[in-house]
């Protein structure tokens, strides 16, 4: 990881816990501290992501990719947190309940979009563009489905090793009888389309920023 982003990426996150400390102390509790572990959640896929460019092959990339799969919606997820909005607000001004939700949301996922990122171009490098962009927005489809269960059914990445069979058999309820939740699929679909269009405006920006440099 380039240094520029590396400081960048500890700097947001220590802007996050300035506001988060600002918040406690103007509410005088510390409910919104559950944030530091969301922050820390959303970073793993980023961490993960960081050793797939040493690995060559694909099949020795499997367990590591499965991982990261598991953990990538903790990073979209965050932004789910906004629904806490003024929750046990007390004296704090509701801008800044928005303005620390919005930060812990927005930096962490852009955690998951360097990740993402970084997990695109290994593909596209070791099969092809197509496949790479068959991974990316197949894995921010998933998302979508990955925050409901973790929003509104409170499952967690690790609970597919710690309660497997129940967290297994709530997701094929929901494949064997759709028209009984419609809540699931449209939080997939609303939540998986927001993740598709954000991450293309990301890559968008990207190429467009990298293009005016080679035109200089």
């Amino acid at each position: 990881m380039p240094l520029r982003l590396l400081l960048l990426n500890f700097f947001s996150s220590i802007w996050c816990c300035v506001l988060l400390a600002m918040r406690i102390h103007l509410a005088g509790n510390t409910y919104y501290s559950f944030m530091v572990w969301n922050l820390f959640l959303a970073g793993i896929p980023l961490v993960l992501s960081l050793a797939l460019p040493k690995i060559r092959r694909l099949l020795f990339a499997v367990p590591l990719l499965t991982t990261w799969l598991l953990f990538f919606p903790n990073a979209p997820y965050v932004l789910t947190d906004l629904m806490h909005l003024s929750e046990r607000a007390g004296n704090v001004p509701k801008w800044l309940d928005l303005l620390m939700l919005l930060s812990f949301g927005l930096v962490s996922l852009g955690f998951g979009f360097q990740s993402l990122q970084i997990v695109q171009n290994w593909f596209a490098q070791r099969i092809s563009r197509i496949t790479g962009w068959c991974v990316a927005l197949g894995t921010l489809a998933l998302s979508g489905f990955g925050i409901y269960l973790g929003r509104f059914l409170r499952w967690n990445s690790w609970d597919i090793l710690h309660r497997p069979h129940t967290l297994l058999s709530d997701i094929a309820a929901r494949f064997a009888d759709p028209l009984d939740h419609t809540r699931t699929w449209g939080c997939t679909l609303g939540f998986g389309t927001l993740l598709i269009f954000t991450y293309l405006f990301w890559i968008s920006s990207a190429t467009t920023v990298h293009g005016s440099r080679k035109l200089d």
